[in-house]
């Protein structure tokens, strides 16, 4: 099969697309013919060689992705051939109560093999049904970002009707699902964006306030916005650049949820700030199968939509990740098989 691949880290050059071993099907897995997968900044981290993360080389990347069943395991149960399913990329043990608090919980496409490939050996268990008419490039760039979105705002800062949040980066995968989850939440929906462009954007996607961070402190901006008082709960996935500026947007007793640090993992923060504020600072990664199934719902009935900022051949799949990188654009970037095109 042809596979998007690379053999060492690296920059963008080491991105290669072509032959790689057909997949082998487990008892347990479904051979997935891929129609549409999409990229996030793991991609990026995962490419660039991450801390604690011995690759089998070469890796094929990608966490989202979606296709027609091929062949199944002699154990799966679930699919059939010729279903359309889509990946939800968390691994982790599901006779607990919430998996992703397994300690060998783990990314497919991160720290396993992924989906950017003409097909994928994947565990029934990180399949998730799609119905036939949603398009390939919605179930393909869906889960990964909605279903993070959906467990910071929803579970993890348990956000209520009436309250407001800031949503950091909202022109990025993670960012413009907060967006609409806050929104349909109830939130006063407060954004930032690089353009006036991605603005008009957050504002199409749930946002009733918008700060261009380029032309003005957003901290301050928030203050103003809320007579002094701050917001209820900031989502933040940037990290070093925009930690200490997020701190000062909450209110007392706020809550920052985090589920990454794309600008830096190691931002300097502010200690008499957290504790005299009462703050709450909540970590969230991925989702449970049951916040899955609650938010994919919403996606596969239109209540959610992904937005597609370009739409790539795999072989071009390191322009997609240059998309990324400079930040062009807003929501997701997809990639498809050369032979679906």
């Amino acid at each position: 099969m042809q596979a998007v691949q690379f053999a060492e880290h690296g920059d963008r050059d080491v991105i290669e697309y072509g032959e790689y071993p057909d997949p082998e099907v487990d008892r347990d897995e479904v051979l997935v013919d891929i129609k549409a997968a999409a990229l996030n900044h793991l991609d990026i981290w995962t490419r660039r060689g991450m801390p604690g993360i011995d690759l089998e080389m070469p890796h094929i990347p990608g966490s989202d992705g979606a296709g027609v069943v091929e062949e199944i395991g002699e154990d799966v149960t679930r699919f059939d051939e010729g279903d359309h399913v889509a990946l939800s990329a968390g691994v982790g043990d599901l006779r607990m109560d919430d998996p992703t608090l397994d300690p060998r919980f783990h990314i497919i496409g991160e720290h396993v093999t992924g989906v950017h490939s003409e097909y994928a050996s994947i565990p029934e268990d990180n399949l998730i049904p799609v119905p036939d008419h949603v398009d390939w490039t919605v179930a393909g760039s869906s889960s990964l970002v909605f279903q993070t979105a959906w467990r910071m705002l929803i579970e993890r800062a348990d956000l209520e009707a009436g309250e407001s949040v800031l949503v950091l980066g909202a022109s990025g995968g993670v960012g413009h699902a907060a967006l609409q989850i806050a929104d349909y939440a109830g939130a006063e929906v407060y954004a930032t964006g690089s353009t006036e462009e991605k603005l008009e954007y957050a504002e199409d996607r749930g946002a009733d306030h918008v700060c261009n961070y380029e032309e003005e402190d957003f901290a301050d901006w928030v203050l103003e916005e809320t007579d002094g008082r701050g917001v209820d709960v900031v989502v933040e996935h940037v990290g070093a650049p925009t930690w200490r500026n997020s701190l000062k947007s909450l209110t007392k007793g706020g809550r920052l949820v985090t589920c990454g640090g794309t600008g830096g993992g190691n931002p300097e923060t502010d200690i008499p700030r957290i504790f005299w504020n009462q703050l709450q600072i909540i970590g969230s990664t991925m989702a449970t199968p049951n916040q899955v199934d609650d938010v994919m719902e919403l996606v596969w009935n239109g209540t959610f939509e992904p937005v597609i900022r370009e739409e790539l051949p795999m072989s071009e799949t390191a322009r997609a990740h240059e998309i990324i990188e400079n930040r062009e654009g807003f929501g997701k970037v997809v990639v498809r098989p050369d032979s679906e095109l």
